[in-house]
C-alpha cells in the first residue's frame, strides 16, 4: 500500500469522527434546546447560529486553503469543533448551578464555534483529496469517502440518542469531545505533506482573490445549476430541524426514537455508497442527478403525511440514498472541472451553497412550522424542491446531459 492511499484512509477516519461527533452532537443539542424552550423557533435557530459564520467565513476559509497547508487547516477544523464541545460538556456538568437561560446561550455559543470551524472542513478536505489521489479514481474515492461520512451519519444520531436518553447529556458530551480528539490524532499521523498549491498570474488583491472562485462557479455551466439545484432541495426539502417535533408529538417515539430518524437518511446513504463505490457513476451523471433530487422531494412529501414510525423511517433512508446520488455527482464534478491554484475557494463557495444550507434550512424548517404548523411546512419545503428540479432541468440542458468523464478544469 503506498503512502498516499494509506494517508488517505487516515483521512477518511479524521473525517468519520469528526461526522461522528458532530452528528452525535446535533442530536443532543436539537432535544436539549426544545427541551428547554418547547419552541420550534428555538430549533431553527440553531442552526441559524451554525450558518452566519459558516456563510461568513466561507470564501475566506477558501481563501486561507489556497495558500495553506490544507491538512493543517482540516486540523483547525477538529480542534474548532472541540472547543464547541468542550463548552457544551462544562455548560452540561454546570447544570444544576446556572440559570436555564446560561444553558441556552451555550447552546447557541457552541453552535457559532461549530459553523465557524465547518466554514474551513469542505475547502479543506477538497483541497487535499484531489492532491493524493488520481483523476481517474476520483468518483470511487468521493464515494467511499461519503460512504465513511454516511456510516458516521447512522452511527451518530444513534449514539447520540442511546447516550442522552440512558446516562444523559454531561456523557454525551464527554464522548463528543473524545471522538474529536481520535479524529485530530488521525491527521497528526498522516505523513504526505500537501504544499500550498503554486500560484498562476500576478499577485492580486485579497478582494479579488475572494472573489475569482465565485466568479468561476457562477460563469460555469455545470457548477451553478448543480449546486443550485442541490442547495434548494436542501434549504427547502429537509426536515432536520423539525425532527424533534415529530418524534415527540406526531410519532411519539420520544428520545431514542428521535436519534433513529436522524439516522435513516444516513442508512440509505451508506448503503448507496458502498453500491457507487464499485460502480462509479460516470456516464448520464446528469439524468441520475435530476432523478435523484427529485425522488428525495417525493420522500419528504411522503415522510410529512407519514404517521406511522417504520414508514417514516423507510421513506428517510430512501431520500438518504437519493442525497447520497446527487452528493457523489455534484462532489466529483466540482473536483473534477476546479483548477489546482482555486480548489479551495471554489469549494468555498460550493459550501455556501450547500453545506451552509443545511443550517439555513434548519432556520427555514423552523420558522416555517412557527407559521404555518410542522406538517404544512414539511408539505411546502417538499414541494418547493420537486419544483426546482423541473426549472434547472429546463434552463441547464448542459447539466441534464453530464457526463463526468468529460469535465475539464
Amino acid at each position: 500500500m503506498t503512502t498516499a492511499l494509506r494517508d488517505f484512509k487516515k483521512l477518511i477516519y479524521a473525517r468519520f469522527f469528526f461526522t461522528l461527533a458532530v452528528q452525535m452532537q446535533a442530536v443532543v443539542v436539537g432535544w436539549r434546546i426544545y427541551e428547554l424552550t418547547n419552541d420550534a423557533l428555538a430549533l431553527g435557530l440553531i442552526g441559524l447560529a451554525e450558518a452566519v459564520p459558516a456563510l461568513s467565513l466561507a470564501l475566506y476559509a477558501g481563501y486561507i486553503v489556497d495558500r495553506s497547508r490544507p491538512v493543517g487547516v482540516y486540523r483547525w477544523v477538529l480542534e474548532g469543533s472541540l472547543i464547541s464541545a468542550v463548552i457544551l460538556m462544562a455548560s452540561a456538568i454546570l447544570q444544576n448551578h446556572i440559570g436555564i437561560g446560561w444553558q441556552i446561550s451555550a447552546l447557541y455559543i457552541a453552535s457559532i464555534f461549530t459553523g465557524g470551524a465547518r466554514a474551513f472542513s469542505q475547502p479543506a478536505m477538497f483541497a487535499i483529496v484531489p492532491r493524493i489521489i488520481k483523476r481517474e479514481e476520483l468518483s470511487q474515492a468521493q464515494a467511499s469517502m461519503g460512504t465513511a461520512m454516511q456510516i458516521a451519519r447512522v452511527a451518530g444520531p444513534a449514539l447520540g440518542g442511546v447516550v442522552f436518553g440512558f446516562v444523559g447529556v454531561t456523557y454525551s458530551f464527554v464522548i463528543i469531545c473524545a471522538l474529536l480528539l481520535v479524529g485530530l490524532f488521525a491527521t497528526y499521523a498522516m505523513e504526505t505533506v500537501v504544499e500550498p498549491p503554486m500560484m498562476t498570474g500576478q499577485a492580486r488583491s485579497v478582494k479579488e482573490e475572494l472573489a475569482e472562485g465565485a466568479r468561476y462557479v457562477f460563469k460555469h455551466p455545470i457548477l451553478f445549476p448543480a449546486l443550485t439545484l442541490d442547495m434548494v432541495s436542501v434549504l427547502f426539502g429537509g426536515v432536520t430541524a423539525l425532527l424533534p417535533i415529530f418524534a415527540k408529538e406526531i410519532l411519539n417515539v420520544g428520545a431514542h426514537g428521535l436519534g433513529a430518524l436522524r439516522a435513516a437518511p444516513a442508512v440509505g446513504a451508506a448503503l448507496m455508497g458502498v453500491y457507487l463505490a464499485r460502480i462509479p457513476l460516470r456516464h448520464r451523471a446528469g439524468p441520475w442527478l435530476f432523478t435523484s433530487v427529485a425522488g428525495f422531494g417525493v420522500c419528504m412529501l411522503v415522510f410529512a403525511a407519514s404517521k406511522n414510525f417504520t414508514l417514516s423511517l423507510i421513506v428517510l433512508a430512501l431520500s438518504g440514498a437519493f442525497d447520497s446520488v446527487s452528493m457523489v455527482v455534484r462532489s466529483t464534478a466540482v473536483q473534477l472541472a476546479s483548477p489546482d491554484h482555486m480548489r479551495g475557494r471554489i469549494s468555498a463557495v460550493n459550501s455556501m451553497f450547500i453545506g451552509s444550507s443545511n443550517e439555513l434550512g434548519e432556520f427555514e424548517s423552523g420558522l416555517a412550522a412557527k407559521w404555518l404548523g410542522v406538517v404544512p411546512a414539511a408539505y411546502f419545503g417538499a414541494m418547493i424542491c420537486i419544483a426546482t428540479v423541473g426549472v434547472v432541468a429546463v434552463l441547464s440542458p448542459t447539466l441534464r446531459k453530464l457526463d463526468l468523464d468529460k469535465v475539464t478544469s
